[in-house]
Formats: structure tokens, C-alpha cells, sequence
């Protein structure tokens, strides 16, 4: 405790402020709130000093404090949603953000940070929301336009997106990570020959950047133009041989071509860098089925239904399994489950390339 010759003041925790000594003002808060702990200003006052002193989680212990002493005291709610936003706790940063939100409506921070906590949490419908009138009231702003256009490729809001990658690629022509996104926004569209010739360009832009071949082979793949799509993921697999989506569409069209000898390694591999990848699964079962090797058919598909029970795919597979096993009532149960599933069927490239982990460095200090 630093010594004063009385009682502390706030004057005196004013007075280190002055001199940017947060240390030391916030251990005269702590022990003006000690003496009076009703006293709201400060507990407000000492979050600020513990945030300056990057203490964001026991600032936002003295916000609460001063909030349940005092539910309206100006600018509380504000400062509370970027303490929890430092500590990346989107939930209850996008609280704390709506409630400061909502006592003012033009608090272009607030706006911004709740976009953000939504990006970053993955609500990408929610995030397009805020982001796209964040984005209005600070237009130079390119990191805020490309999560708007982010969040609404992933929301699914074809037209916004485009309309923000092509803004994008008009300020960086050369961003091969904005050709990819831009690429994704036109397929979804479904505007086909635009989406692969921005690929293409990625490409060119930059020869080894990942999941571009990748898209590429499954457009080719989907629309059943298979040996193009094989010399796509083939190139993918030379940039990352481990990747799990190449491998595991590549052994279809081995399977295809009737080569379960090269499908089912290729499945074993894309399985061992992706335990959790479901399409690996039911193609495994699939080709085992259709084998008959009926043993090593059921355990395959009983997890990709694990992994997605709502998807009908695995189901039909295990009703047909069942089926051939003479297992009747499964085979119903399944074959019922496949029918009363509504099959998503989403085979746009966007729903296969993984989306990038956000990137939120220093964001919040602007």
C-alpha cells in the first residue's frame, strides 16, 4: 500500500493519474473501496486504472461492482464490454457492448466492438449487422470491411459480400486471400466460371497458398468433371499432403474409377489428420459396403452419424447395411431417418473451405 500521510482521497489517485502512475492510483481506489464499499464512482474509477494496467479481469470485477451500485453510471457498460472483449469473452463482451448500445445509439465504439465480439464468435449474421454500419461511419477502415464482407460470405449474404470484396480488391488487386474470399462470394452466387477464374488468380498471385487448388478440384468435382478435379487435388496435396479435404474427395474419384485399393489408404490418411472429418467417414462406409466388408462398414458410418446426425447421407448408408445384414427394423429406423431429414445440401465451395481463424490483433486499442 502506498503510504500516505492520511486517509487516501480520490484526489490523491487523481493526482497519480496526472502522472500516469496507474499502480499507484489503483491501489488508492482499491483502498478508498475498501473503507466505502457503496461508493460506485469508484469502483468505476479503479477498472479504468486496472485496464491501463492490462488487469482485465479484476477491472471487470470493479465494473460490475460499480454497476450493481449504480446501473446508470455513465460509460460503465462501454468500459466493461472492452475489458471482457480484451479477455477475448465474446458473450459477455457483446452483453456488456448492446447494453451501452442501447443507452446511446450513436456510440460508433460500441457499435464497432459488438460487431467484432460477433465476428469472432462466429455469429455472422448478427456481426454483418453491426459491422456494415460500423463500417459506414468509418469507411477507411479495411480491417472492418473485411470481416463485414467475411460475415456476410458466411451468412450468406451473397450480394453484401461481393459488393465488400469487390470494394477490396479495387484497394488491394494483388490480396490473394481477397480473391479466395471473392471467389467464394461468386460461387455462391453461383456464378461459376467468375468464381474459378478468381481463384485462378489467387493462384497466380500466390502459387502455394493453401485450399486454392483444393476449391478448384471440388468445383470440378461437383460438377462431375473429375479428372480436372483429381490434377486440382493432387496439386493441393503436394503443398499440404496432409490436407483432409483433398484426400478424401481425391478417394472418391478413385473409388469412382474402382480403385478401393487406392480409395481406402487415401480415407485412412484423411481420417489421421482429421479425426472429425464426417465425409471421410461415409465414404469410408460407403466403400466398405459396397465391398461387403460389412464389419468394417457399420463402425465408419455410426460415426460420421456422430459426428452430423442430421445429415441423411450416413443414414441411408447404414439403412442399406442393414438391410443387406437382414437387420430389418434398423434398416427402417435409418431408412425412416433418411426421409424425415431435411438434407441440407449445401455444395457451395464457401461450405467446404475452412473459414480462417479471425484475426483481432490490437483491435479494440483504436
Amino acid at each position: 500500500m502506498i503510504a500516505l500521510a492520511q486517509a487516501p482521497a480520490p484526489s490523491d489517485a487523481i493526482a497519480f493519474e496526472q502522472q500516469q502512475k496507474w499502480s499507484e492510483a489503483a491501489q488508492v481506489w482499491k483502498a478508498i473501496t475498501a473503507r466505502n464499499p457503496s461508493d460506485a464512482g469508484a469502483f468505476a474509477a479503479l477498472g479504468v486504472d486496472l485496464s491501463r494496467l492490462q488487469k482485465y479481469g479484476e477491472a471487470a470485477t470493479a465494473y460490475r461492482k460499480a454497476l450493481k451500485l449504480s446501473p446508470k453510471l455513465p460509460g460503465i457498460q462501454l468500459n466493461l464490454g472492452l475489458a471482457e472483449f480484451k479477455q477475448q469473452h465474446w458473450a459477455a463482451a457483446a452483453t456488456a457492448l448492446r447494453a451501452a448500445l442501447a443507452a446511446d445509439p450513436r456510440n460508433d465504439q460500441a457499435r464497432t466492438l459488438l460487431g467484432i465480439s460477433y465476428y469472432a464468435s462466429r455469429k455472422f449474421e448478427l456481426a454483418a449487422q453491426y459491422l456494415e454500419q460500423a463500417s459506414k461511419a468509418d469507411p477507411a477502415n479495411a480491417e472492418l470491411h473485411q470481416m463485414l464482407a467475411q460475415s456476410c460470405l458466411w451468412a450468406r449474404k451473397a450480394d453484401c459480400a461481393l459488393e465488400e470484396f469487390r470494394l477490396l480488391l479495387q484497394q488491394s488487386p494483388d490480396s490473394a486471400p481477397t480473391h479466395i474470399l471473392m471467389a467464394e462470394a461468386l460461387d455462391e452466387s453461383g456464378k461459376t466460371a467468375e468464381a474459378m477464374a478468381e481463384f485462378e488468380a489467387a493462384a497466380r498471385i500466390s502459387p502455394k497458398e493453401p485450399n486454392v487448388h483444393f476449391a478448384l478440384g471440388y468445383m470440378h468435382w461437383r460438377a462431375e468433371e473429375f479428372e480436372q478435379a483429381k490434377k486440382e487435388f493432387e496439386e493441393e496435396l503436394a503443398l499440404v499432403p496432409n490436407h483432409e479435404q483433398a484426400l478424401a474427395y481425391l478417394a472418391d474419384i478413385e473409388w469412382k474409377n474402382d480403385h478401393a485399393d487406392v480409395a481406402l489408404p487415401l480415407l485412412e490418411k484423411s481420417i489421421k489428420a482429421n479425426k472429425s472429418y464426417r465425409f471421410a467417414y461415409v465414404e469410408m462406409g460407403a466403400i466398405h459396403l459396397a465391398l461387403k466388408n460389412y464389419k468394417e462398414a457399420e463402425p465408419a458410418l455410426l460415426e460420421a452419424v456422430k459426428l452430423d446426425p442430421a445429415e441423411p447421407d450416413a443414414h441411408y448408408q447404414l439403412g442399406r447395411l442393414y438391410q443387406a445384414l437382414g437387420r430389418k427394423a434398423e434398416a427402417e429406423r435409418e431408412l425412416r431417418k433418411t426421409r424425415e431429414l431435411r438434407e441440407k445440401a449445401d455444395q457451395s465451395v464457401a461450405g467446404k473451405m475452412p473459414a480462417p481463424a479471425p484475426d483481432l490483433k490490437s483491435i479494440g486499442d483504436k
